[in-house]
């Protein structure tokens, strides 16, 4: 099998110089989420590509992936080393209170039922575990949609704003809910400036007309690196992406 994952639109792969901005932008997340894993046990329900679940690991004392493809859960485990379950995420593979944080990124926009799907992750969590979650914001990543519209990512079944990820939470049995966005830091506001006010929208816009990139959008998009980008709690409805973390009670 080779060692990069084909490039399908339903995740990002690191090491491919036109999909930089993308991998940075989850990378990001995944260091500012590493320290919370540190000595662990860590579910990463949607592992992807793995290479997230394999910088966890690099502090974790165990991670444990679920992948349902079964050709990505390979590539996982012979690429990184990774203990990955092929399951459905919907129905969690593990027992009640068997680990202390879950994370899930870029995920939850995928699934058809999230409030299911919050409640498993409460289900598996160990009193006083940790929840993380990150998705696109619907308010930026689809603006003028609504909730229930039907997005345009055809591997999306729902995109949230940050009220409607947290208005689930309680239910599902979580507490302590804090609320971060992530933003372009300052060396992304200037790139954005170069390419029409926004460097995501000028790669969009070529990849559904298939034009080919000038030069300076793609030297700028490879040359992006993960501390251009800022995660922080103000001005979330603004943000890029949203990252949630809760705790389940003890």
């Amino acid at each position: 099998m080779s060692e990069t994952l084909p490039l399908t639109g339903e995740r990002t792969v690191p090491g491919i110089p036109a999909e930089n901005y993308w991998f940075r932008r989850h990378e990001a997340v995944y260091l500012a989420l590493r320290d919370d894993c540190r000595d662990a046990v860590v579910l990463e329900a949607g592992v992807g590509e793995g290479y997230g679940a394999a910088l966890l690991a690099g502090v974790a004392e165990r991670v444990i992936g679920l992948e349902l493809e079964e050709a990505t859960a390979v590539h996982v485990r012979r690429r990184y080393g990774l203990d990955v379950v092929r399951a459905d995420l919907q129905r969690l593979p593990l027992p009640d209170a068997s680990v202390d944080v879950v994370v899930n990124l870029q995920v939850i926009e995928h699934l058809w039922d999230q409030p299911g799907f919050l409640r498993e992750c409460a289900r598996v969590l160990r009193p006083g575990g940790r929840l993380h979650c990150s998705t696109p914001n619907r308010l930026t990543f689809s603006p003028g949609n609504a909730l229930d519209d039907r997005p345009l990512n055809p591997f999306h079944t729902r995109e949230l704003a940050a009220e409607d990820l947290t208005a689930m939470l309680p239910d599902a049995g979580f507490s302590r809910v804090e609320v971060r966005g992530l933003h372009h830091g300052a060396a992304l506001r200037e790139r954005d400036a170069r390419h029409g006010g926004s460097i995501v929208d000028a790669q969009i816009a070529l990849a559904l007309s298939g034009a080919p990139w000038p030069d300076a959008l793609t030297a700028d998009v490879e040359a992006v690196t993960v501390d251009e980008f800022e995660l922080r709690a103000d001005d979330v409805d603004a943000s890029l992406d949203l990252v949630i973390s809760a705790v389940r009670p003890t």
